[in-house]
Order: structure tokens, then C-alpha cells, then sequence
């Protein structure tokens, strides 16, 4: 669901990148960019005060002070590398995974909008124009770039959108557990017609992990494409199907970590009612903000790197404004596409979700089962398992 709204967001975003915003905005600025950052500004202002407003936070001062031992710069960089080194296995592959593919995305993400506004002057480079309609130009290849980023972002909802539908699903919370905490959940049967229909759109062995590798393929060669790609129009093709990879970059990694982490936590759950204490190592291990936060490093990291590798290429093969025959860009992005194809490498042997957890204990009056089922996100809310 958040990568759906990010989705809703792109488009908007790039909606108003699209249209002449100072003739219809001009009281926030006299230029385009000034605009957008003011509508960027009050939209991010607007959407904070409304969490700060609606999310009730846990109160750390209701605990007490914290340990001694545990304070510091220096003890909480000793947390965060043990937290590195006890990282779950799974999240540690989708941690290496990101940290390949997003030397990728950088690229993409930054110049793509000014590749394409580069293809589309290049036809018009040839002629002797004035300064003032060379920037002309770049203003409306700016626009054009921005249409090919809007196209993008469409595709990327629509994948968000369908996509769920056809991917086999990995482990979320056991039905069982579902069931057990719902009042009158024994005698009630959540199957219902919709949800057989939705079953038979599974492609069963589309699981996530496929599909992410497929996906990290698939933007690899749209990278490679750069190279050859010589018209605006058909790399707004390319850049709508990397609308696919893209959705799958805001889904996969975040939907098995996740995954990860419930089973965790429900093993930890199970040992917990069993002896009544949990090792405290471990429950800190497994935090989902220390999780995500060294996966968010996975991701922050390499936009460093894609920095350092795109500036060492620009140096050498860019060329001034308004020259035609620049090939820096696209060189750029297929870079981007091989270290995308590593990426892909790793996401193939991230391990599949089959394995079950034992048996939790059952609700009273009822049966265990040998075998648990497990149950898509439910996105959709409602009784719909999905």
C-alpha cells in the first residue's frame, strides 16, 4: 500500500513538472523550479503536521533512564555493528541485493529526465540558434523529459496495483494466529468466492523472489537500451517499462524483510509462552527499526558510489551545453544497468518463502494442524485475505 500511494504521489509530482506553472501559479514564483518547491513544501509540511497529529507514539520516558552502558557515540556505533553482523539471513541477501541495484537507480532516477530533453534538442543542435532559443529549447525538453518521468510513474501504479494479484504469496501472519483473535473466528469460514477468484490469477511460480529478479532484469536491458535509443519517443517506451522494475524495487525488498520479521517474531512469540522470557540479545537483533534502518544504509550508500562512478564518466566524456553528439549520459545508465544485473544475480539466490514455522498452540476446543497455512497481505482490508 505505501508503494501504491508513493505511486499516486509520482504521478501528481509529475503532472505539475508537465504543466507551465508560472503562467497558472505565478504567485509562487517566477520559474518552474520555483513553483515545484513550493508546492513540494507545503505538500511535505502539510502531510507531516497530519502523522504528527494522528500517530500515537510510544512515550521512552514511561520506561525510565537508559542503561549506563548503552549511552554514548561510541557504544551506539558498537550497536549498530552488531546489529549489521546479527542481521537475519534473508534481509542480509535483500541488503546486498539493494546495494547493487541502486548503483543502478541512481543514475536512472537523476538524468533520466535529462537524457531524454537531450535526444529531443539533439535533431535542433545542428542549426545556429541564438542563446536565448537554445534555452528555449531546453525548457521544452525539460517538459518532454518530465512526460516520459510522468509515463513512468503510471505504468509503476498500474504494476502496484496488479502485479499482487499474480505473485504467489510469501509468509505473513499464520491464518491461525488470524483466526485465534477473532471473536467466533472457529465457526467461520473466510473463503469466499472473490477470494477463489483471486487464487486462480496466481501465477504459482511467480514467487516474489522471481519476480524481483526478473524485474532487476528487465531494467538492466532498459539501461543497455540507452546506448542505442536515438528518439525521445522511443525512450519514453523504455522509461515506461522500467515503470515495472520499479514497482517492484518499492514492494519486494520491504515485503520479505517484513515477512522475515513476522516469522521471527512469531517463533519468538511461540518461545516466549513456552518459558516465559525472551533473550533480550535477540528481541534487540530482530527490531524492525534496526533492521530497516541498516537497510536503509544498503540503499544511501550507493547512491555515493553512483555519485563518485557518473561524475569520473562526465568528467571524461561529457560535452559543453547546447553540443551536439553527447553520449555521456547514456554511457552512464548502461553502467548503471551492469551493477542492476548484479543486483539481479544476488536477488535469484535469496531464498524461497516454503519453509513453515512448528505449530502454534491452537485455540481451545480446537485441532492443531500438521500444516499451517499462510495468507496474503491483507491490503485490502476487510475480511478479504489478500
Amino acid at each position: 500500500m505505501a508503494s501504491r500511494i508513493v505511486g499516486v504521489g509520482n504521478i501528481i509530482g509529475y503532472v505539475f513538472g508537465y504543466i507551465d506553472l508560472p503562467k497558472y501559479m505565478g504567485f509562487f514564483g517566477n520559474t518552474q523550479f520555483k513553483v515545484l518547491c513550493v508546492i513540494a513544501s507545503i505538500s511535505l509540511g502539510t502531510t507531516v503536521a497530519i502523522s504528527c497529529a494522528f500517530i500515537n507514539e510510544r512515550d521512552p520516558r514511561l520506561e525510565g533512564p537508559p542503561a549506563k552502558d548503552k549511552s554514548g557515540v561510541i557504544s551506539f556505533f558498537k550497536g549498530v555493528f552488531s546489529s549489521i553482523k546479527r542481521l537475519p539471513p534473508q534481509t542480509r541477501k535483500v541488503c546486498e541485493v539493494q546495494f547493487f541495484a541502486w548503483i543502478g537507480w541512481f543514475p536512472f532516477l537523476f538524468y533520466l529526465s535529462t537524457w531524454i530533453g537531450e535526444l529531443y534538442v539533439q535533431e535542433f543542435l545542428e542549426e545556429d540558434l541564438p542563446p536565448e532559443e537554445v534555452d528555449r529549447l531546453y525548457e521544452k525538453a525539460t517538459r518532454v523529459g518530465t512526460f516520459a518521468l510522468l509515463i513512468w510513474a503510471i505504468t509503476s501504479l498500474a504494476s502496484n496495483l496488479l502485479l499482487p494479484f499474480f505473485v504467489a504469496p510469501t509468509y505473513d501472519v499464520p491464518v491461525s494466529s488470524k483466526m485465534s483473535i477473532r471473536s467466533g473466528a472457529s465457526n467461520k469460514s473466510y473463503t469466499t468466492r472473490f477470494d477463489r477468484i483471486l487464487d486462480a490469477l496466481v501465477i504459482p511460480w511467480l514467487t516474489l523472489r522471481r519476480a524481483w529478479t526478473l524485474s532487476l532484469f528487465i531494467f538492466a536491458l532498459a539501461m543497455f537500451s540507452t546506448l542505442v535509443i536515438q528518439t525521445p519517443t522511443l525512450a519514453t517506451v523504455a522509461v515506461g517499462v522500467v515503470g515495472i522494475p520499479w514497482a517492484m524495487t518499492l514492494w519486494a525488498p520491504f515485503a520479505i524483510i517484513s515477512a522475515e520479521i513476522s516469522k521471527r517474531d512469531a517463533l519468538r512469540r511461540q518461545q516466549q509462552s513456552a518459558r516465559e522470557v525472551i533473550d533480550p540479545g535477540d528481541d534487540n537483533a530482530d527490531q524492525a527499526g534496526v533492521i530497516l534502518g541498516i537497510h536503509n544504509v544498503s540503499i544511501a550508500a550507493p547512491q555515493v558510489i553512483a555519485t563518485v562512478i557518473s561524475s569520473i564518466i562526465f568528467k571524461f566524456l561529457q560535452k559543453p551545453r547546447g553540443t551536439p553528439g553527447d553520449r555521456s549520459m547514456p554511457v552512464v545508465m548502461a553502467v548503471g544497468g551492469l551493477f542492476a544485473l548484479m543486483g539481479a544475480f544476488m536477488a535469484s539466490r535469496l531464498a524461497e518463502e516454503k519453509e513453515e514455522l512448528p505449530p502454534l498452540a491452537p485455540p481451545e476446543g480446537r485441532r492443531s494442524k500438521h500444516r499451517r497455512p499462510v495468507s496474503r497481505n491483507a491490503s485490502f482490508g476487510g475480511p478479504l485475505e489478500y
